[in-house]
């Protein structure tokens, strides 16, 4: 054993000094000295500590009381606990976990922990760990640092992962992982932090968890797991919760109102509820509502004309209500369909939900269009009873999501080929009557009843969500628009527009379901595990960074093509089911019977698309126009600017200035007639646009360090300038200028961390519009005024410069009179006007460098810079 612990040691030292070249340990130490070379030897351990702060002999101790009796901050608590390798508190000692937890955070439980796990018995008699890093107790993951130890230990590293087993009055035991690495710093991904609600105030024992040796290499524990095989054998539990609420990140800034003659108003934004847990779609407001929903649910249910059900287990919950399985126990209509069947799903759906609006579910009137049709369940009786409004449908089987998390969570290309195909047979026959789904994903698709002739056959339900993409009565498609501040559907499987609040279109159920079988066959997705107030913000962006190439890189061909087709279509395009299920017919199992999946309505998709082929002659083949792709996954950023068509006027424009020249040039122009009608920046140099078409009568303006600084605009207001343009640097400096001669009557501005169309929209509906924008660093700008001269306004917010969109804006009226844009995102803001323009032309360009050559060009064509700005324009 001694033998054996000195050769663990000499690996470890050896790779220490040929890893630490160019340090003091590197230059004196010989590897050859060290003993042999080894490769690095990786060991998982999994170990409780139990905590006893109460009784005869407590193992933790608080030596230091804290500063304020409100927190614990301040704090030090000393602690020799026992170590085991076994849950119960009387399992064989196998050393003890000595140290101390320093309260270091205010604003919650939080600690530094200095902890050394001392083994005094088995193969690690004599060695120690030591780990220092900061725990906060309420996360349900807790990752630190494995900084060393001794023994055959020695010059260890590595991370534990700590995770509370139970926190009552008498035990607590967060569960530590452990990937304890010799030699080298292990590559981990950091785990998920899901907040955890504190069962007891005041514990009086708990136990800590980490992994247990296991012989040999990977176990099964770890929370990242370090080959595709072993992702296979994790167990993903955070299943997903649709939502429809507003996405609102609050700013730490307030924003500041100038009313002539008033007092100066500052507007504080209250801090909205913003998407919680990875899985993509918890809905606290939901949560919340349910909370408040107090009244019991109904043991027994009869509901137009039903026969009498018996309310017996849950079967889950959705965005919008709870299922139940029903019993019949008796009456009922014999001949209304489904009055003999024995056992039913009842949905519950509270009448203050918000599906409801105190009135029937929205869901029930999308099953009276859809209900019965192909992949949809059918609703056999429907109502009222008590606080609750009840359907009873088809008892379905399980979900994907259950089906792919008891099969080892991956699933083979032909299972999934097989969804695939049968679930866009679906959702062709859902979009032929008008409807998009809005919330696809694995655990909206349920197998029929187990043991029935139904059991392989697929559905889609939770038509919560679902939203008509053609009026009923002309029958055309809907009108497009963006609401940013508003979000549908769950996190992880949503598409980008989605996110972005643009209006559903066919176009998202596709990718959603292109999300879905990626997961499927993969077991994760690249955004997972992102948490905060700007989670949305940060899983599109994810998204929409992550090109096809890279996100099916581990999948067969036709899901990176049909990824591809999904993700660049228009908002009001037909998809053509046909080619989209002939994508996978090469992964389906030759003979439909012994197919994992029911495919019978594809198969007709795939008869229809053979006969519509047959039909074209040699040569006829059909092919799709070659599009420009929207996502490469190689971001860049570009001017954008703006054209407007003017009569012949005078106008001059400098780029790359310095802060020194900003001056020089200013009072060139106005001693030329000239005034600023733009400005912007890049690279921390500023451009700015002068003409003699601005109708100013004068100008004062301010080069900041800070970004729109308040105090001076508020002294200008005073003096009856008013805003007319801002540029802000990447380095938070700003320019702001202000104008005499303007049509405004009143200003108000606002900077945020994130772009705040809730404001926005506020100050529409006070009167306000926005005649300004700009961007500092990621921070963002608005200026919105009164009397502006426009009668409607809409924004354009996107990951890339939103061609499509502003090309249907300008289809009704719109024109470009505001942008601005992050290395993230790009904002335009297109406005009607009160008066009709004489030449209503707008043009467009995004370049790499400053446009200066063609600016002339646009000159030529009476074509003037209106507005300027520098960002992201690819994604």
């Amino acid at each position: 054993m001694t033998n054996l612990i000195l050769i663990f040691a000499a690996q470890i030292l050896l790779f220490y000094a040929v890893a630490s070249v160019g340090d003091e340990l590197g230059r004196t130490m010989n590897g050859k000295h060290l003993g042999p070379y080894k490769k690095e030897k990786l060991t998982h351990l999994r170990v409780y500590w139990h905590n006893s702060v109460n009784g005869r002999n407590p193992s933790s101790v608080m030596i230091q009381q804290p500063v304020l009796n409100s927190s614990l901050f301040g704090s030090i608590t000393m602690m020799d606990d026992p170590l085991t390798f076994d849950v119960p508190r009387n399992a064989t000692e196998v050393g003890q976990a000595q140290g101390m937890y320093v309260a270091a955070a205010q604003g919650e439980i939080g600690f530094l922990m200095v902890m050394n796990f001392a083994f005094t018995t088995g193969k690690y008699n004599g060695s120690t760990i030591t780990i220092l890093g900061r725990n906060v107790v309420m996360s349900k993951v807790r990752e630190m640092p494995v900084v060393g130890g001794s023994g055959i230990f020695r010059f260890a590293r590595g991370y534990v992962e700590a995770r509370t087993k139970s926190f009552d009055l008498k035990a607590a035991m967060p569960e530590l992982r452990r990937g304890v690495r010799r030699g080298r710093v292990t590559d981990a991904v950091a785990p998920n932090q899901l907040p955890q609600t504190p069962t007891e105030k005041k514990p009086k024992k708990s136990t800590v968890k980490a992994p247990k040796p296991v012989a040999g290499g990977v176990t099964g524990v770890a929370e990242r797991p370090r080959t595709r095989l072993a992702a296979r054998k994790l167990k993903e539990e955070d299943k997903e919760i649709p939502q429809e609420i507003p996405v609102v990140v609050p700013s730490k800034d307030s924003d500041i109102d100038k009313n002539k003659g008033k007092e100066v108003v500052v507007e504080e934004e209250k801090k909205d509820m913003a998407i919680g847990n990875d899985s993509g779609g918890s809905n606290k407001a939901a949560a919340q509502e349910e909370e408040g929903n107090t009244a019991p649910f109904p043991e027994r249910v009869q509901v137009g004309g039903s026969p009498l059900y018996k309310v017996e287990r849950k079967l889950g919950k959705g965005g919008f209500g709870q299922v139940f399985v029903g019993r019949r126990i008796s009456g009922g209509n014999d001949r209304s369909a489904g009055a003999s069947i024995l056992e039913v799903a009842l949905k519950f759906e509270h009448r203050s939900s918000k599906g409801c609006n105190y009135g029937p579910p929205h869901e029930w009137q999308v099953y009276n269009t859809l209900g019965g049709s192909h992949g949809v369940p059918r609703v056999h009786f429907k109502g009222r009873q008590g606080d609750y409004y009840v359907m009873v449908m088809d008892m379905l089987g399980p979900s994907l999501w259950d089906l792919w998390n008891t099969s080892g969570q991956a699933m083979s290309s032909e299972m999934v080929a097989c969804i695939a195909v049968e679930s866009l047979s679906i959702l062709e026959k859902m979009h032929a009557k008008g409807y998009v789904h809005g919330d696809v994903k694995p655990e909206n698709f349920l197998l029929g009843q187990p043991s029935t002739s139904q059991e392989k056959k697929l559905f889609l339900v939770d038509l919560g969500l679902a939203t008509k993409w053609r009026e009923g009565g002309s029958g055309q498609h809907v009108e497009y628009d963006q609401r940013p501040d508003m979000f549908r559907g769950t996190v992880r499987y949503a598409s980008a527009h989605a996110h972005l609040g643009r209006t559903a279109s066919r176009r998202d159920d596709l990718e959603s379901l292109a999300y879905t079988l990626i997961f499927l066959h993969r077991g994760r997705l690249p955004w997972q595990g992102y948490q905060g107030d700007n989670k949305s913000f940060l899983v599109c962006k994810k998204k929409m960074a992550t090109s096809p190439d890279m996100l099916c890189c581990f999948c067969p061909p036709p899901f990176k093509q049909f990824l591809e087709i999904v993700v660049n279509m228009k908002f009001d395009e037909e998809p053509n089911y046909g080619k989209l299920v002939s994508l996978f017919q090469d992964l389906l199992g030759e003979n439909p019977a012994i197919r994992p999946i029911n495919t019978e309505g594809a198969q007709k998709i795939i008869f229809q698309v053979g006969q519509k082929r047959g039909r074209l002659s040699i040569g006829e083949e059909e092919e799709d126009a070659p599009r420009k792709k929207v996502r490469l996954g190689v971001p860049a950023t570009q001017w954008i600017s703006i054209y407007n068509a003017r009569q012949p006027m005078k106008q001059r424009y400098h780029y790359n200035v310095a802060d020194i020249r900003l001056a020089q040039h200013i009072e060139r122009g106005i001693a030329d007639g000239l005034l600023i009608s733009c400005v912007s920046s890049c690279s921390n140099l500023w451009a700015l646009i002068m003409d003699a078409g601005t109708g100013f009568t004068h100008q004062v303006y301010e080069l900041s360090p800070v970004f729109l600084h308040k105090e001076w605009i508020m002294e200008q207001w005073e003096k009856n300038y008013y805003i007319s343009s801002i540029a802000g640097a990447s380095n938070g400096s700003s320019l702001v200028v202000m104008s005499k001669g303007t049509q405004y009557t009143q200003q108000s501005y606002k900077v945020s961390d994130s772009f705040p169309f809730k404001w926005i929209n506020k100050k529409w509906r006070e009167g306000f519009h926005v005649t300004s924008m700009a961007t500092a660093g990621n921070r963002w700008g608005v200026v919105m005024s009164r009397n502006s001269g426009y009668s409607e306004q809409v924004v354009e917010l996107d990951f890339l410069y939103p061609s499509e969109g502003i090309h249907r804006r300008w289809d009704g009226g719109f024109r470009i009179t505001s942008t601005a844009a992050t290395t993230d995102q790009a904002a335009l803001i297109l406005s009607i006007p009160r008066r009709r323009l004489v030449d209503e032309t707008q043009e467009t360009l995004r370049t790499s460098q400053f446009p200066s050559t063609h600016v002339k060009e646009k000159w030529g064509k009476n074509l003037y810079l209106a507005s300027l700005s520098y960002g992201r324009t690819v994604s």
